[in-house]
């Protein structure tokens, strides 16, 4: 959270845009208080600002050069800054965004591995699973729980590039519609538990619900990178160090 010094508002995530001017960074302060991304581009020798969000582009935009705008938005689904030559110019891209979440279906011992981990790299975490005998404030405190049905919580919450749905109940009822949901969002992550046996199958039922090759390609599955390990904590690092890589691939196009 930022605070007020007098009468300018102090945010965390700005004390590295010195002359960024006023307007800017209201528009900054606004975005981040509504937990959107927003990316600030300032050019290092022309002293040129813009602001981009997915609403909306501020500042001078017409002045930087199309190159590095182009990259700005790609940045809106990113972390972190950067700098880009263009035109002669250096320019310093820096992404200001609220966290990334990570949903996960399935209160199972991996879930409870998995969440202190997911937390402790930056994550918000949503848990996700009717079953209250599994998904409950005493297995999982501390932990906004959602107890409807996979199909009714991703309904009403926003996937968007910054969200990873990880699926681990075991339970075809339960895991499925989740990944549906997931498939036709362009959230950055997608996995599911399961063997390969049974994750063959897993697909030749969403192949004839009308899932596409392509949107079935994007499900990782057996879930988490090939580490060896078969301890409930031993997956949750081969799950987190999976959903980590994949968030870190450079941005195609």
């Amino acid at each position: 959270m930022g605070r007020w010094a007098g009468l300018r508002w102090i945010d965390p995530g700005l004390r590295g845009a010195p002359g960024v001017r006023r307007e800017l960074l209201g528009a900054l302060v606004a975005t981040r208080q509504k937990k959107q991304p927003a990316v600030l581009v300032r050019g290092l020798t022309t002293g040129k600002h813009c602001v981009l969000t997915r609403q909306e582009s501020l500042g001078d935009i017409d002045d930087i050069d199309p190159v590095v705008v182009d990259a700005a938005r790609k940045a809106l689904d990113s972390d972190g800054t950067r700098t880009i030559e263009a035109a002669g110019e250096r320019y310093l891209v820096q992404t200001l965004a609220s966290k990334p979440i990570m949903l996960i279906v399935g209160a199972v011992h991996i879930a409870q591995s998995l969440i202190p981990m997911a937390l402790q790299v930056g994550y918000e975490i949503i848990l996700i699973d009717p079953r209250t005998a599994f998904a409950n404030p005493q297995r999982f405190p501390d932990i906004r729980i959602d107890n409807r049905s996979p199909h009714e919580a991703l309904s009403d919450l926003k996937l968007d590039a910054r969200t990873a749905v990880v699926a681990l109940s075991h339970d075809p009822k339960i895991d499925e519609p989740a990944l549906q949901a997931a498939m036709d969002s362009n959230v950055f992550y997608i996995g599911v538990l399961g063997s390969k046996g049974n994750h063959a199958k897993r697909l030749e039922r969403l192949a004839a619900l009308g899932c596409s090759k392509e949107q079935l390609s994007r499900v990782n599955g057996p879930i988490g990178l090939p580490l060896g390990g078969r301890s409930p904590a031993e997956i949750a690092v081969a799950i987190l160090a999976q959903v980590i890589k994949v968030r870190n691939q450079p941005l195609s196009g």
